[in-house]
């Protein structure tokens, strides 16, 4: 069975602003989003499904899902803030979204095999499919907690145009993951990658070649239940509910099922270099390396 990819589309880009899911910007008004489906296209995926807000359905339909339709088979799921465990209701004054798990945990009805969890608005490179697309195409069938992340050098993921924010990955002597720390503030400063620690003052230097999660996770079905069950303990967390900007994250749960043995996370090395729109000042560039790309033939100008 092919694997499905999941992308996550339902959130707005604060600091880009918009829908940059939808930004058009290859030769012919391509998203990034197109790049990824077409490099998972190459590396063995057979299902598309999307989770976004239910308020920007038709013009997600008309502009995204009608390219694929015709190519293999494309699920669309909706991302609700409203949408909690029996027992719970939305607090009063919520306008966030419960975070990237939360967004996982809707696409539970449709996926049925093993797939990948990607973000929409990276440009992730035509080796991350491929690594991602052996290991869960090589899972054995019906087989369980054995998923994989791809382990981005945190040297080839940075903006020129300000921080971003990666997951800092550790791993053990087999190549599993053993921890991911959020660094919500990474540069490069005089030469040398930088993360801002715990304290907002002090700089801490780490290797180019330092792992880093980008957010392309490998799962089996298994997961959702992991994930239901979880969320409900998230919310039972008194500071989880009154803190309205609260998010459970995807490296929540992986955290939770690797430090308690439950599952391994294999950290799948790839040379792709990242890209991306953190911020407005991102997009002349973004443009330029993707017409770089066709133009060297590793993209047809036309992708669908």
């Amino acid at each position: 069975m092919k694997p499905t990819l999941f992308l996550l589309a339902a959130g707005m880009g604060s600091r880009y602003g918009g829908l940059k899911q939808l930004d058009g910007l290859g030769p012919n008004g391509e998203t990034i989003m197109d790049y990824s489906i077409y490099d998972a296209i190459r590396g063995g995926f057979g299902k598309l499904v999307f989770v976004i807000r239910k308020d920007f359905e038709q013009d997600f339909r008309e502009k995204i899902i009608s390219k694929y339709q015709d190519k293999l088979p494309v699920e669309l799921v909706f991302q609700s803030i409203d949408d909690l465990p029996e027992g719970f209701t939305c607090p009063e004054g919520r306008t966030k979204p419960w975070g990237t798990n939360h967004a996982v945990l809707m696409g539970k009805d449709v996926i049925k095999e093993p797939f990948a969890v990607i973000n929409c608005d990276d440009f992730y490179g035509r080796d991350t499919f491929a690594v991602m697309g052996k290991f869960l195409s090589e899972l054995p069938e019906g087989a369980t907690n054995q998923y994989s992340m791809v382990g981005f050098r945190v040297g080839n993921t940075l903006s020129e145009s300000g921080t971003v924010s990666r997951g800092i990955c550790s791993t053990n002597a087999e190549g599993h993951l053993t921890t991911v720390v959020e660094r919500t503030k990474i540069q490069r400063i005089d030469g040398v990658v930088k993360y801002l620690d715990d304290d907002n003052t002090t700089w801490v230097a780490v290797d180019d070649n330092t792992p880093v999660s980008m957010n392309v996770w490998g799962f089996t079905p298994d997961y959702f239940k992991y994930s239901q069950d979880f969320f409900v303990e998230f919310l039972k967390d008194p500071k989880n509910m009154e803190n309205l900007k609260a998010e459970f994250f995807i490296p929540l749960m992986v955290n939770k099922l690797i430090n308690e043995g439950t599952a391994t996370v294999k950290v799948l090395d790839t040379t792709s270099k990242w890209f991306g729109v953190t911020y407005p000042e991102d997009r002349p560039e973004t443009v330029a390396k993707i017409k770089a790309l066709v133009e060297s033939g590793e993209y047809p100008e036309k992708l669908f």
